[in-house]
């Protein structure tokens, strides 16, 4: 270091610093967050460490500065976790007769409170669906209350909860559902996990449609940002804390669902939020051996949530490799939940 100047100087502590603070967040997905649950929050923060690192690693490489190769190998070790933040090509096969469409949406109970201003948001959903028009649809915080018409869809499981407001998942086929259920998660949470086993051809597909545990992140009023913004520690200590312990939950309803897909003797399809990022256990749990079709077919980000400063992703569908992902769609511009919808389209190989 002796050779830079004094701003390189503290520009390479700088990149030192955050050499470390990504290697202990490329370590976390490996780690159960009930063991590290203040570390854990840190996979919230990937991409920008990624991004960081990435312009460290320019402005090194403009000055033809040997630190080029710290940021450099950061990013070669973590470049399977930048496919999973943004994706540079996409797949888009060609349609044949075998395939079929699914599409996951968070539809927060169909703006029921008013949150969004607009009018008739039970109505433009619809619109959009029967334009997608998936053969597949699960939706996470279904409310019944919105008495939105899906009836192209001739079988469907609906599982609700609540004593005077009644919310929960919703699956929704236009194939034969010959089994379905749900999954018992600790009564700590309102969370809830359901299954259907759908039958398309000679074919039976068993789906989950998830919702876990919220870290409690608005869209509209971000507690993060008013806390980064006031710098009160006290408070920001109660975000962490509280994220933490979400995660906790999470790691709990995750095992739940992978004990109980272990069990299936049928391809898998997992639909569904998350509310976590694809670089945490949580995600690396409940995918195991299935894909991703977002890293599989997406392209650009695959923003699921209405996030203020990055595009993130905690919406997925995950699918069995005996089904070839040949589509994958996101769409950011459908601006009618807090969450936006995801799609893909599916082949049996």
């Amino acid at each position: 270091m002796s050779r830079l100047s004094w701003f390189n100087k503290v520009a390479f502590l700088a990149n030192i610093a955050l050499t470390i603070l990504t290697g202990i967040a490329y370590v976390l997905p490996f780690l159960a967050p009930k063991l590290y649950p203040l570390f854990a929050v840190l996979t919230l923060f990937m991409p920008l460490f990624l991004i960081l690192n990435a312009l460290f690693f320019l402005y090194w490489l403009i000055q033809i500065k040997r630190q080029v190769f710290l940021s450099g190998l950061v990013l070669l070790i973590g470049i399977t976790f930048i496919t999973k933040f943004y994706k540079f090509s996409e797949s888009n096969l060609p349609a044949t007769e075998n395939d079929f469409v699914v599409m996951s949406y968070n539809v927060r109970l169909f703006n029921l409170f008013d949150w969004l201003p607009t009018k008739d948001v039970p109505e433009t959903i619809r619109h959009f669906i029967n334009e997608k028009n998936p053969d597949i649809l699960c939706i996470q915080e279904y409310s019944s209350a919105a008495q939105i018409d899906l009836k192209v869809y001739p079988y469907h499981f609906i599982f609700m909860q609540g004593n005077h407001i009644k919310t929960g998942q919703a699956i929704f086929s236009k194939f034969p559902i010959i089994d379905q259920g749900n999954l018992e998660l600790p009564a700590n949470s309102n969370n809830n996990v359901i299954f259907a086993d759908i039958k398309r051809g000679k074919e039976i597909l068993r789906v989950y449609n998830m919702h876990l545990q919220s870290i409690k992140i608005s869209p509209d009023v971000n507690e993060i940002s008013e806390n980064i913004d006031v710098i009160n520690q006290q408070k920001s200590q109660l975000v962490f804390k509280r994220i933490s312990n979400a995660f906790r939950q999470q790691q709990q309803q995750a095992e739940i669902i992978h004990q109980h897909k272990m069990k299936c003797e049928y391809p898998i399809l997992i639909c569904g939020d998350m509310n976590n990022s694809p670089f945490s256990f949580v995600y690396r749990n409940i995918k195991g051996n299935l894909q991703d079709c977002f890293e599989e077919a997406g392209k650009g980000f695959g923003q699921t949530y209405k996030f203020k400063y990055y595009p993130a992703r905690i919406d997925y569908i995950f699918a069995d490799p005996k089904l070839k992902v040949k589509r994958f769609e996101s769409f950011p511009e459908f601006i009618y939940s807090d969450h936006f919808p995801i799609m893909t389209r599916l082949a049996f190989e």
